[in-house]
């Protein structure tokens, strides 16, 4: 049966939805767990994984090249349109990680948002107020040095602070959904206990996806390592991966946006990434990521790590609506004492 709700979806709680695919009790590295450890599909899931990601992006590059040069009669990786694809190529992770979920597991889409079944925009919306200002201002710390301007034209720069605004946080979500949602399910279904699942996870993921940034400088890859294992962290704690998209989405909107605002050429620095020099720096973002990752921690060392509901056991919404018709029950029995 439909589940129906007496409140428009902004205001709805987050209580979870029914999802009798999704294993019972247990945390958000484990719904594919099961009795056996299905190794070869999940290697499956994760070529797949990085076949999507490598191939949404150079899609949407090419596609974006091709735009570029009828259009407006240029090239290079320092377009807002090159831009706008990669975050593209990014968010459509989303979607396709779903799906491969669904196929290969026969999980439901939305268990991978969260352990609730669904999106916890409650969630989302408490991180953004406690730990957004808080991003926001240390990553505007760490640009305040110096920094190489870029003869950008008005309307590019207008075109950078709305991609930034409106595909970055896409961008970032995507990166989240594949890396610390399906990956993170992949390897923590791998192992016998919750807590080894978790490590593994969190060990592989955070390694895989460094790496993947494409530089061995001890500052920036230290940085990564601080950043990913901090969304990795937070998934795991909290039991689902709303937090992470605000950090990892603030993180990385503030970080272009303020680049626009210096007019920093962002696309020239990525492309030339692996010859990037980092400095101290670049670790004052991870002092702050550690602050929040233990805040995390602390606020869910009584409970631990959230987890699916229980099946059988009701919700916050249909315990009350129950409770609702009951009591309507009493006042017409009271009104109708001989009916």
């Amino acid at each position: 049966m439909t589940e129906r709700y007496d409140h428009p979806w902004l205001l709805r709680g987050d209580h979870p939805v029914p999802g009798p695919a999704v294993p019972p009790g247990v945390e958000y590295h484990r719904a594919y767990a099961g009795e056996s450890r299905r190794i070869p599909r999940g290697v499956l899931a994760i070529v797949l994984l990085v076949a999507g990601f490598v191939g949404f992006a150079v899609l949407f590059q090419h596609l974006s090249e091709v735009v570029d040069a009828a259009l407006f009669g240029r090239s290079g990786p320092s377009t807002p349109l090159r831009q706008a694809a990669g975050a593209l190529a990014l968010a459509a992770l989303i979607p396709y990680c779903m799906l491969l979920q669904r196929v290969l597991y026969g999980v439901p889409a939305g268990s991978l948002h969260s352990v609730a079944g669904r999106f916890r925009f409650g969630v989302l919306g408490r991180a953004l107020v406690v730990f957004g200002p808080l991003v926001l201002v240390v990553m505007a710390i760490g640009a305040s040095g110096g920094v190489e301007s870029a003869p950008w034209t008005t309307a590019d720069l207008v075109w950078f602070f709305v991609i930034g605004m409106l595909l970055t946080p896409l961008a970032a979500a995507g990166e989240e959904y594949g890396f610390r949602g399906l990956m993170f399910r992949v390897l923590g279904g791998w192992t016998r206990g919750a807590r080894s699942g978790a490590v593994l996870g969190i060990v592989v993921t955070t390694v895989l996806f460094s790496l993947v940034h494409g530089t061995l400088d001890p500052f920036l890859f230290t940085s990564y390592l601080v950043l990913f294992s901090s969304m990795a962290i937070v998934t795991w704690r909290t039991g689902g991966l709303e937090v992470a998209v605000v950090l990892h989405g603030v993180y990385n909107v503030s970080a272009l946006v303020l680049a626009t605002t210096l007019h920093v050429d962002v696309g020239a620095e990525l492309a030339n990434r692996s010859a990037a020099v980092g400095s101290w720096a670049n670790l004052i973002p991870s002092a702050m990521l550690v602050l929040i990752t233990t805040t995390v921690w602390w606020t869910t060392r009584r409970q631990g790590p959230a987890r699916t509901p229980e099946h059988g056991r009701s919700t916050a919404g249909e315990a009350g609506r129950r409770a609702g018709a009951r009591a309507l029950q009493r006042v017409a029995g009271d009104a109708n004492p001989g009916g």
